[in-house]
């Protein structure tokens, strides 16, 4: 396959953050969903690959293009919406579109206004008046117009009502029906990961946890449950995010370990807000297990 955008070895050094290593692939035709909890480093990769941000060293390929060298090119065949409005909010459509059109080349009028009449937006109201749903239409509205090949999303759906994630969510999803297209999408909603993602990276504090198919993440761990007593020695140190309680335990562990684990102890698929959960437990005890140690 094909990849529409490929990163690797990413490194960016902030005085209180890192991204270290970030390596993932997107390959045409497909969604992926880029998740982590909040300062995980979601946005900064995010800029990195629009070349918001300078990047300390690696290598970011889009449309086979270098980020740092092709980057108007890149941004030419690129969308990209933000979870809040990039454009001048004094403005209406109209007077948005007569300044956006001269910066790209394949800009579409016609596609443009047929797009704004199908999401059902205002064409004379002044934008700062519109409601996130509405920002978020207007903005992949604008991606569709110039015939981007990758949209990318920063948190998008994050604050909208039901109707308008599952409105935005079902956009994605007509888009990425052309086969030369691709979606990354950020998000802390795993709901939307879940219903539209093909593959998912994770990243947990500046660094990439998993990277791959949706369908093999879910594979890939489980929850178990039980009597704390009735784990293995040989298993205590597999098992991520372990948290003991009154009447038992629960813990995420690798499914190739399954066979290590006793009946007396439940085991069942890991859904992606676990996984999320116990990689967050996890780290939460690796710090309290070095501050023991102080």
């Amino acid at each position: 396959m094909e990849n529409i955008l490929e990163i690797l070895n990413l490194n960016k050094k902030y005085d209180d953050f890192a991204l270290k290593d970030v390596s993932f692939s997107l390959p045409k035709g497909y969604v992926m969903g880029f998740v982590g909890e909040n300062g995980s480093g979601k946005t900064t990769t995010i800029r990195s690959i629009l070349n918001m941000a300078k990047i300390d060293s690696g290598k970011i390929s889009v449309f086979g293009l270098d980020s740092v060298d092709d980057t108007i090119a890149i941004k030419e065949k690129s969308g990209v919406v933000f979870d809040s409005l990039y454009l001048a909010e004094h403005l209406n459509i109209i007077q948005i579109e007569q300044q956006l059109k001269p910066f790209y080349k394949d800009w579409d009028s016609k596609e443009f206004f047929s797009r704004i009449k199908e999401f059902d937006l205002p064409e004379k109201k002044k934008t700062g008046e519109f409601s996130k749903g509405m920002k978020m239409k207007l903005m992949i509205a604008i991606a569709l117009s110039h015939k981007a090949e990758l949209i990318i999303l920063d948190e998008p759906t994050s604050g909208l009502d039901p109707v308008a994630r599952d409105e935005l969510l079902d956009i994605l999803l007509e888009y990425i029906e052309d086969e030369n297209r691709g979606v990354l999408f950020s998000t802390h909603i795993t709901a939307d990961v879940e219903r539209i993602a093909d593959y998912v990276t994770i990243l947990h504090d500046g660094k990439v946890w998993f990277t791959g198919e949706k369908d093999k993440l879910s594979e890939k761990y489980a929850v178990i449950k039980g009597d704390e007593n009735d784990i293995p020695a040989n298993l205590k140190e597999k098992l991520i995010g372990f948290h003991s309680y009154r009447n038992g335990f629960d813990a995420m562990l690798e499914t190739a370990y399954l066979n290590e684990v006793p009946k007396s102890i439940e085991a069942e698929k890991a859904s992606i807000d676990e996984i999320l959960i116990y990689i967050a437990k996890e780290d939460k005890n690796e710090r309290h297990s070095k501050n023991n140690k102080v």
